[in-house]
């Protein structure tokens, strides 16, 4: 991938459509634009042009054209944009005149954005929260990752790593006094809270899972004996037929996934093999992953039919307990909700339930932390910092105390790209579309 190219993609669906969109970045840019429009509109002007192809001199298209010279474009770069008609052929003739410029070439996916991180136009959290709101299928989705394009991490994460490198800088001048004697009381006193401050945030900012959970969604797994109306249930919250009903015993083996918007929230809705002992081979690996489902998930639903309980819960984080086939037996102890799935008795009691049960787990939407990669860059920060106020606190080596918050700052400067980022460029820029 050569970042002197120019290069050029459609950022708008492949198709027949009224309108494609193609989007041009880097040195090229200009020069292509006076090539097919004759001259380059002024800045950040939309205007109306007739795009002809260089070497013929043939007319391609009637377009509307934008020209956003560097270092104020999306990608810090000269770009350009020509809004073209959406069929095949005029998109194809624009294409190949734009491949034959020398220097220009298609992008690979992602490179638009990647220009914009590497030059300093979105750090690598705003980047992230691109691709969530280009990923986001609920309204909750959506403001969060708007949050997150909008900088709450970059900033949090800034804010620390300006703070433990304030704590190394402290630590480095008390290496100078150690030749002299100890430590200056005030000094070592100052390093020491704003540690404890600092570790204190990072530590429960790592700890609020809700903004990951809001990102991939709820996991509520349906479990219980067979013929306990899992299947049943799971269409009548899918609104359609996903899974095979059959009052055959044993006829779900593997989970089947349906993604829900429950309320603005998302939610996974997991239908597992029923719970009981068998001597099909087949039936008893569903079983085990059914266990293994429930053990992992936020939310389980404990389904109990009118014969009553088979067996004790599955261990769960959280557990609610559904009776179904309320039209056949309405009573039934112990439960906290009553349903008929088949008639759609209890349906909407259950259903808020749920989207209570999810506003609880994934919080007000105002967690700063949406990814693993976030969580486990704060873990290592908070950790080391850890480590450091222990080295302090028993006065051990100063050196080793600033390795530690030396690291400290590492991790955290991670999320935001500023070290350490190489590794994860490739993985996070490929998941983007062509043209963006």
């Amino acid at each position: 991938m050569r970042s002197d190219d120019t290069i050029f993609a459609m950022a708008s669906g492949h198709g027949r459509a009224a309108v494609c969109l193609i989007r041009i970045s880097g040195g090229e840019s200009r020069t292509i634009l006076e090539r097919l429009a004759e001259r380059v509109p002024d800045p950040r002007r939309a205007v109306v042009r007739i795009l002809t192809d260089p070497a013929t001199g043939e007319p391609l298209d009637q377009a509307l054209v934008l020209w956003m010279p560097g270092p104020q474009s999306f990608t810090g770069e000269d770009q350009a944009e020509l809004h073209i008609h959406g069929g095949l052929a005029t998109r194809a003739a624009v294409l190949r005149v734009l491949g034959s410029v020398e220097n220009c070439r298609p992008a690979e996916a992602g490179e638009f954005t990647r220009r914009a991180f590497l030059n300093g136009r979105m750090d690598l959290s705003q980047v992230e929260g691109l691709a969530d709101i280009i990923d986001a299928e609920t309204e909750a989705q959506r403001r969060q990752a708007m949050r997150q394009l909008g900088g709450k991490l970059g900033h949090a994460a800034e804010g620390w790593r300006e703070e433990v490198l304030q704590v190394l800088a402290l630590l480095e001048a008390s290496l100078d006094f150690s030749d002299e004697g100890d430590v200056p009381e005030d000094l070592e006193a100052e390093i020491l809270a704003t540690i404890d401050r600092i570790a204190d945030e990072i530590g429960r900012a790592a700890a609020d899972r809700s903004g990951e959970r809001l990102r991939e969604g709820l996991t509520v797994v349906l479990v219980g004996p067979p013929n306990a109306g899992k299947s049943t249930l799971l269409n009548a919250l899918a609104r359609r037929d996903v899974a095979i009903v059959s009052p055959i015993a044993g006829t779900t083996r593997d989970a089947i996934e349906v993604h829900c918007d429950l309320g603005g929230l998302p939610v996974v809705v997991v239908d597992t093999a029923g719970l009981r002992e068998s001597g099909d081979l087949i039936e008893q690996e569903g079983v085990s992953r059914a266990r293994a489902r429930a053990q992992d998930a936020d939310l389980v639903l404990w389904l109990v039919p009118p014969e009553g309980e088979e067996g004790a819960p599955p261990e769960a984080r959280r557990l609610l307990k559904v009776g179904t086939k309320a039209d056949m037996d309405p009573v039934r102890s112990g439960c906290d909700v009553m349903i008929a799935a088949a008639t759609g008795e209890g349906l909407p009691e259950l259903i808020q339930r749920l989207e209570t049960e999810a506003e609880s787990l994934m919080g007000q939407g105002d967690a700063i932390v949406t990814r693993e990669r976030h969580r486990k860059a704060l873990e290592r920060a908070h950790t080391a910092l850890e480590r450091a106020r222990s080295i302090l606190a028993t006065h051990g080596p100063l050196e080793l105390a600033a390795e530690e918050v030396r690291l400290a700052a590492r991790a955290v400067g991670e999320i935001t790209g500023r070290v350490d980022v190489e590794d994860v460029l490739d993985r996070l820029f490929s998941s983007f579309c062509i043209g963006k």
